[in-house]
């Protein structure tokens, strides 16, 4: 199947979105806020939730654990329910789910009520994001894909700045019910705004469900992400969390084996055949995302132990760190038709890698100035390139392969966020085994951050291999060479 071929001549995109365009986008970007916000929020109100429940706190993670694996489980369905009723209509169904289970979750009397209300809503959470993306890449042209794209990749730099500080204000001045009941007027206005401004896209698709491809894959991801995230949190035994990555990753072979052979698969895999997707989402992007979310992990441990600061002191450098996040969104799409993707995917992902193994050589004597700085900075070009990853990867694929790769994307970065705490873990665990230490220590963490910082400097040079032209039709860039563009289907 070929492409389009793009060319340095290209007309460059518009300045900006048209307005349904833009409602779109932001009416999907708002959903995402409210997904990520809840995420981002609970884990500040569990030794409350504890107590309420009569539990002990550690009991309590089992309300994120369970939303994990019901996400893990139903990303996988999400592309082929998109093509069959809609993904307008499948959107709608996510938001609805995901707001009437966050009210089950204020109003759950007992911790098995609980567990139950958060797996609903993670059907919910595991149908939104990709569905979501569906939508704003149905409705937007090719020469409006990076604004929209910046504007639904807000909510993930904003909602963690905010999250853990709105968690903790609501928790101790009202009640942590009321971070599940924040989510129902965001959603009912979401469902309404939904219905009025997004049209039907005459998608449905009456293709059958590939109930072996389900299974597999859904089963696949659960077993990898649960196995990764009990190591990472030291819950189980490390030889139970070994097998289950181990049989993860052995489901997801035959996974793909069976997608590749069946008639009517559940996912496109020819997606990865398009080159600025695969090295986007499965390659560089894959390698460039795992170092880029361990950071937020390492970087409250960094503080708290090694540097013995409270958690509060330990907030405002995270905080200066996701501050960079939001400094960027401004700059980003004039670097991008200025520089390409290329250009900035590689020397922005250098910086990333460099800014990350700075925090190594800290020190409790290390001027605060400095450090913030140095986070800010971290901050800005994480910003940068998750904005020109999500665009490029879409750049170049075909309308009848986007809820695939849209669905094949979100399971991508499911992982990687998962892995790069679990490879976090083990680093820290690995450097305090062989300094002999009985307890984390200062170089245990060094260890870490040039570990990723090394990772995320050689993956984003990986993009070096991008042809000049890659993404012009979405960046608006003009190379400097003319001729056709070899960014496309190989």
């Amino acid at each position: 199947m070929s492409a389009t071929s793009t060319s340095a001549t290209t007309t460059p995109p518009s300045t900006r979105l048209n307005r349904d365009s833009r409602i779109v986008a932001l009416i999907v970007a708002s959903a995402f806020f409210m997904n990520m916000l809840d995420g981002a929020i609970i884990t500040t109100s569990l030794p409350q939730m504890a107590a309420s429940f009569g539990v002990v706190p550690l009991e309590m993670s089992v309300g994120v654990t369970i939303y994990m694996l019901t996400v893990a489980a139903f990303v996988p369905l999400a592309g082929w329910l998109a093509d069959r009723f809609g993904a307008r209509n499948i959107f709608m169904l996510a938001i609805l789910v995901f707001t009437l289970a966050s009210l089950a979750c204020g109003l759950a009397q007992e911790l098995w009520q609980f567990v139950v209300a958060r797996a609903v809503q993670g059907l919910g959470g595991a149908l939104m994001t990709p569905v979501g993306r569906m939508v704003v890449l149905r409705n937007a042209q090719k020469s409006e894909l990076l604004h929209a794209t910046a504007l639904i990749s807000w909510p993930a730099l904003f909602a963690p700045v905010i999250g853990p500080m709105l968690g903790g204000f609501i928790t101790t001045y009202a009640s942590w019910q009321w971070n599940f009941y924040i989510n129902i007027p965001i959603g009912a206005v979401g469902l309404y705004l939904t219905a009025r401004y997004i049209p039907k896209q005459g998608d449905e698709s009456p293709r059958r469900l590939d109930l072996v491809g389900f299974v597999l894959s859904a089963s696949g991801l659960m077993c990898l992400l649960y196995g990764m995230e009990s190591f990472a949190y030291s819950h189980g035994s490390p030889a139970i969390s070994a097998a289950l990555v181990a049989g993860g990753l052995l489901l997801g072979i035959f996974a793909v084996r069976h997608l590749h052979r069946a008639p009517v698969p559940l996912l496109d895999l020819r997606s990865f055949k398009v080159r600025t997707f695969s090295l986007c989402t499965l390659w560089a992007g894959s390698y460039f995302r795992t170092a880029i979310n361990a950071t937020p992990f390492l970087l409250p441990l960094f503080y708290q132990i090694g540097f013995g600061l409270n958690a509060l002191q330990a907030g405002l450098y995270v905080l200066a760190y996701f501050a960079g996040n939001l400094g960027m969104k401004t700059v980003t799409t004039p670097t991008l038709k200025r520089y390409g993707f290329r250009t900035v995917l590689a020397i922005n992902g250098v910086l990333a890698g460099l800014s990350i193994a700075a925090c190594a050589f800290f020190t409790p004597q290390t001027s605060q100035v400095l450090m913030l700085v140095v986070l800010f900075i971290a901050g800005l070009t994480r910003s940068m390139q998750f904005t020109a990853l999500n665009t490029l990867a879409f750049a170049d694929i075909h309308a009848s392969q986007r809820s695939s790769a849209s669905t094949l994307s979100s399971m991508l970065q499911q992982v990687s966020m998962v892995l790069g705490v679990a490879v976090a873990a083990l680093l820290l665990a690995l450097s305090q085994h062989l300094h002999g230490n009985p307890s984390l220590q200062l170089a245990d963490f060094r260890i870490a951050f040039i570990a990723f910082g090394a990772l995320a400097f050689v993956s984003s040079l990986m993009f070096l291999t991008l042809p000049e032209d890659a993404g012009v039709e979405v960046s608006g860039h003009q190379p400097v060479r003319d001729g056709a563009s070899a960014s496309q289907r190989t």
